[in-house]
């Protein structure tokens, strides 16, 4: 038996901390189409069950668009069973938009509700599930009952943790769930794939989200395959990737570099070797230390590449080196502001650097509103 454990997957999203409105607009689509096309493929792989550990929507009002794809999948594979757990984005406003709840479509609420995906005999698979919330939190794991000749699914959504702490709703903790049975534990809340040893018989999973939204959420995402042998009580687990794309962070080091031109060669030669697709979200972080007169235009950098990729920012991280030999004798008005600043007291080694740079660019009639603002 296959069975899809998805989650987090954050449908309606409004995608607008970095993108432009058009390709915000572009991506929650690309969002919605990831869902379909994660439908489209439990079809051609003969998917018995889908689980959504959580977080199917991003906000309390979902759009028409997304509530009709969502209830399109479910009513148009009738042959599939859906195995809905609400997550702590989610709410009630699309299960009340239907008639009625689809005979294929399982739901969860906050005490444990058991489901026989096919069958009742020993090695069959049964996926149990509740809503975490801060009255239950400290009681359910105590509460869960498994029958051990069964294969055990277990859905929950929350963060993982060795034991409950004070403010318990949404904390998962794994000690209490160890030796209950479990062979699989699918979770959601985490949105990147995570999968360890529960204990000796089973295994808890965080498949992650179907598409990342923020440079918080870098690399892969999809969801997990579960390949059941009901007749050993064993499975595969294999993660499918499967959004239409990711998003990466590239550090380049730049330190000994003096013109914008020799930045740019730096970060050519890192992109180069990791060959990120150009449909990706990239963010460039400038590391390393550079003289402070060096010549640095991260705008500029920009230009150069944002054009290789649906989008792209460069963030600044670089610190500054003086070489305070280079201004011992110098008689202008730079080197006397330089041997000023070195002297001041109550001042570090970083921010004498910072405010040298700033002070040598005001002196050249440079504009610093092309600096990265992490410099302040």
């Amino acid at each position: 038996m296959k069975i899809i454990h998805c989650a987090d997957l954050h449908l309606d999203s409004r995608m607008t901390s970095n993108l432009t409105r058009e390709k915000a607009r572009e991506r929650k689509a690309e969002l919605l189409n990831t869902f379909q096309r994660m439908i489209g493929y439990a079809v051609d792989h003969q998917v018995k069950a889908i689980i959504i550990a959580g977080d199917l929507f991003d906000t309390k009002n979902v759009s028409a668009a997304a509530r009709n794809a969502v209830k399109a999948a479910i009513l148009g594979h009738p042959d599939i069973q859906f195995y809905y757990l609400k997550g702590n984005h989610d709410a009630d406003s699309f299960l009340s938009d239907l008639e009625e709840i689809p005979p294929n479509l399982r739901l969860f609420g906050d005490q444990w509700t058991s489901y026989a995906v096919d069958g009742s005999g020993p090695g069959s698979v049964v996926i149990s599930g509740a809503e975490l919330n801060r009255q239950n939190s400290g009681t359910i794991c105590s509460a869960l009952s498994l029958d051990v000749e069964r294969f055990n699914i277990v859905v929950l959504h929350g963060q993982e943790a060795e034991s409950a702490g004070r403010d318990n709703a949404e904390v998962i903790p794994l000690k209490g769930l160890r030796n209950k049975g479990i062979d699989y534990l699918a979770l959601g809340h985490i949105h990147s794939y995570k999968s360890e040893a529960l204990d000796n018989r089973g295994r808890y999973c965080y498949c992650g989200c179907l598409e990342g939204r923020g440079f918080d959420e870098c690399g892969e995402h999809g969801f997990v395959l579960l390949d059941i042998d009901e007749e050993k009580r064993s499975f595969r687990e294999t993660f499918v990737p499967i959004a239409s794309r990711n998003l990466y962070v590239l550090e380049a080091d730049v330190t000994g570099c003096m013109t914008s031109a020799e930045i740019a060669g730096r970060i050519r030669e890192e992109l180069l070797e990791r060959n990120y697709p150009s449909k990706s979200l990239l963010k460039i972080v400038l590391t390393g230390l550079v003289d402070v007169e060096c010549e640095k235009n991260t705008d500029l950098l920009l230009k150069q590449f944002e054009e290789d990729y649906y989008f792209l920012k460069i963030y600044d991280e670089t610190g500054f080196l003086v070489d305070y030999n280079d201004f011992a004798l110098d008689q202008s008005l730079k080197g006397e502001f330089v041997r000023t600043v070195r002297g001041a007291k109550d001042l570090s080694e970083e921010e004498k650097a910072v405010i040298i740079r700033y002070g040598i660019q005001a002196l050249a009639g440079e504009d610093l509103e092309g600096e990265e603002a992490g410099f302040s």
